[in-house]
């Protein structure tokens, strides 16, 4: 009874201290966040359009799925700052560690084995991912959250684990299409495996069927509208991943965890011969297969990010184990401690932490690295990610000045989403921008006639805005434009023209249908 007594206090004591590190993961990864860009940026163009969304929510929108509006709306209700921007991608990012930190637990890792799997989560390309309000840093968390769901039913054979399933692919499909690879690489992974039986469950129907019903108003959203989707996989396909080199997609994956490379290569190797993850044989065919299918594709190298924090967990669980006695356990702590030492140099260069007058002045630094060659193949004075953070209120500030002179209904157009979504997120002025590009397509407010026209232009398609537009009204100038030399968007040109002479709503009407038809 005494030795009960000890070894339940033990128990109880080491569980206080696992909850104790764990919260001080949690909290270095939210700091770190924070840290992590500089006050001098702006948000990233995505960013704005996805919080444009918390005023046109819907179940369904032209780049992503509607999730991403929900949390938006939660943002707007919060106060719609940077910091809450900011918040919930670090939540994400945050609850990745749990979840890693869990399905360790679930393949009984020793402290060791805890700490080896949260460090090397928290010091990888998640602190760049996490930097931005985008699907992605969900996404990651529900490949890992699904995964983990998948190790406990593989455990414990508890058919609750399959509806579990069913909610957090639900939650992910919702969010980002993206998630469906993981079924297309793992169903066939399992069906190479002794537990391809599992799959005779009848709960497995009816979890799919649960999962269905989940999606199935964003399925019918897409059916309402012609399924956009596949007009944007096909313009991705053609514009994009076209460029996808797949040379170039194998080298990336090596580097977005790369402190933890060692970890996840054992993990694997475990997954084929170590007895105890004998149940989770299919996990080592799954990635094989999931990367197959997205080189097959040509898809970006950052779809697959999702795959690598659920093989930290074997990786770590294997690891500690192999290092426990004799001269080995000298090593745990120089692999535990690889993934901060790669960061500590990532540090300086790979995260918008300095301002651009430092960039500019460490610019051999940067071009080595390869950080200044933008799309375009030519080398500018920022990383055009950062370029893309600059210049956005500033052309808030100048449109609203220039808004507020102009009596009469007044329309904003705008060359892409992320002028129009920087407006709208910047205005004082409650000015509603819009443009034929993106989600905004459908935003348009056409009640009621306007009197006036801001348009805003980007630099190389600016030149004959003047003698195109200027027929329609009395009064046409370029007001101004933003002149931060660093932004992407300089030289983007905000024109005004007054007293519309015709009724510009028809244009517009004929604009929209324009494009639309290009979708079909």
């Amino acid at each position: 009874m005494k030795n009960r007594n000890l070894i339940i206090k033990f128990n109880q004591a080491l569980m206080t201290k696992k909850t104790a590190i764990l919260t001080g993961f949690v909290l270095l990864k939210f700091v770190l966040q924070y840290v992590l860009i500089s006050p001098e940026y702006d948000l990233q163009r995505d960013e704005y359009l996805h919080l444009d969304q918390a005023n046109h929510l819907a179940w369904g929108y032209l780049s992503v799925p509607p999730v991403t509006s929900w949390i938006s709306w939660i943002i707007k209700g919060l106060g719609n700052s940077v910091f809450w921007v900011k918040f919930f991608p670090a939540l994400f990012g945050a609850l990745t560690i749990v979840v890693v930190w869990k399905a360790i637990e679930t393949l009984n890792g020793t402290l060791a084995a805890l700490i080896l799997g949260a460090t090397g989560v928290l010091f990888s390309v998640l602190l760049r991912l996490n930097t931005l309000y985008q699907p992605n840093s969900l996404d990651v968390l529900c490949w890992t959250a699904l995964y983990y769901v998948l190790i406990k039913y593989l455990n414990s054979r508890k058919t609750q684990w399959l509806y579990a399933g069913a909610v957090v692919f639900a939650i992910g499909f919702l969010n980002k299409y993206n998630i469906a690879f993981l079924l297309i690489g793992f169903v066939p992974a399992l069906l190479l495996t002794p537990q391809r039986k599992l799959l005779i469950n009848p709960h497995v129907v009816g979890a799919g069927l649960v999962a269905l019903l989940l999606i199935l108003p964003n399925l019918l959203w897409q059916y309402t509208n012609q399924f956009p989707v596949l007009f944007h996989m096909k313009e991705l396909a053609e514009k994009q991943l076209v460029n996808v080199d797949r040379n170039a997609f194998l080298k990336a994956q090596l580097l977005f965890f790369v402190g933890s490379l060692p970890v996840i290569i054992a993990g694997i190797y475990a997954l084929l011969v170590y007895k105890p993850f004998e149940t989770y044989k299919s996990f080592a065919w799954a990635i094989g297969l999931t990367l197959g299918v997205f080189l097959y594709l040509k898809a970006k190298d950052y779809y697959a990010i999702g795959l690598y924090p659920i093989y930290l967990s074997f990786g770590s669980v294997f690891v500690a184990n192999q290092l426990q006695t004799g001269w080995k356990r000298y090593l745990l702590p120089a692999i535990i401690a690889l993934p901060v030492l790669f960061f500590i140099p990532m540090y300086q260069v790979a995260f918008p932490n300095k301002s651009p007058d430092y960039m500019v002045s460490h610019r051999a630094t940067y071009q080595k690295l390869g950080q200044l060659r933008w799309e375009d193949g030519k080398d500018h004075a920022l990383p055009q990610d950062y370029a893309d953070m600059l210049g956005w209120r500033e052309l808030a500030a100048k449109v609203d000045k220039v808004y507020t002179t102009l009596p009469g209904n007044t329309l904003v157009l705008c060359d892409n989403y992320g002028q129009a979504g920087a407006i709208n997120f910047y205005t004082k002025r409650s000015v509603q921008a819009v443009s034929f590009n993106a989600d905004y397509l459908n935003w348009f407010n056409l009640d009621q006639p306007y009197a006036n026209l801001i348009r805003v232009k980007e630099a190389e398609n600016q030149r004959d805005e003047l003698n195109e537009t200027s027929p329609y009204f009395r009064t046409s100038l370029a007001a101004d434009s933003i002149t931060n030399p660093f932004a992407r968007e300089q030289g983007t040109t905000i024109f005004l023209f007054t007293g519309a002479n015709v009724d510009i709503r028809q244009r517009i009407k004929h604009e929209i249908d324009e494009v639309n038809s290009q979708r079909r």
